[in-house]
């Protein structure tokens, strides 16, 4: 992997975080503009989130997922991670050192915008429910199975999104977001990306973060293990499909 995709994915990351953790900042800390927004308004604002990311790490086929990453790496109807990036162990960890740093950085900045509000909010749940997911009802195996579905979903449609004549690229994947929020995010939140949950959580842990309480580390290898098998099963399962090739 080239430098220049690298930095790519690690700035397309940070925007997806940015923008991601900053929708739940404003619907969930104190005093906000946005404050008690709902829950669509947490979906629409991934979505966008994702629509910006996808944009700025073109160069880097945009994965901003690890999930996204194996997914296609199971996959056996691409040859490339991007053009001009083979598959291989190498490249899949540039992929994930990438995310992750992106991640954290834009969990960082989110924190930096609402340092305020942060100071202000008084429930440590609320604070650390911007840097990552926590279930409605904790139970560990169904948490799984609900991340492994909804990530199945994302990287089994997005793969589909390549071989269809959609032609809608990034805002295409920015209403599946939205649409799997809406549908499949209530049991768990729908990190649905490892990346999403596991860099901003290790934010959460550093940050000088005013009456931050726990981050909640035992609840943490759910949304990192139930999205990559949900993306594996996902690039397994997309080689059973035949989709159409795009029209020139």
């Amino acid at each position: 992997m080239s430098l220049e995709v690298f930095v790519a994915e690690t700035f397309g990351t940070f925007m997806l975080l940015l923008l991601g953790t900053g929708v739940v900042a404003n619907v969930a800390l104190a005093g906000t503009k946005g404050n008690n927004g709902g829950f669509l308004m947490v979906n629409f604002g991934w979505g966008l989130a994702v629509f910006a990311g996808v944009y700025v790490a073109a160069l880097s086929g945009a994965h901003l997922n690890f999930a996204v990453t194996v997914g296609l790496w199971a996959n056996g109807d691409t040859a490339e991670f991007a053009p001009g990036v083979d598959k291989n162990v190498v490249n899949a960890l540039a992929y994930f050192a990438a995310q992750m740093l992106g991640s954290i950085l834009g969990a960082v900045g989110c924190w930096l915008a609402y340092k305020q509000h942060f100071d202000a909010e008084p429930d440590p749940a609320n604070k650390l429910g911007v840097f990552s997911t926590g279930p409605a009802i904790r139970n560990y195996g169904w948490n799984l199975v609900t991340e492994i579905i909804g990530t199945f979903v994302l990287v089994f449609v997005i793969i589909a999104f390549a071989g269809t004549p959609s032609g809608l690229g990034p805002l295409a994947v920015a209403l599946l977001v939205v649409g799997i929020g809406a549908s499949l995010g209530g049991p768990t939140g729908y990190a649905i990306n490892p990346n999403r949950d596991l860099g901003p959580r290790v934010a959460h842990a550093f940050l000088p973060i005013k009456g931050k309480g726990s981050s909640d580390w035992s609840y943490a290898w759910v949304p990192v293990v139930g999205p990559v098998i949900g993306g594996l099963l996902a690039g397994l399962v997309a080689m059973l499909v035949t989709f159409p090739t795009p029209a020139a």
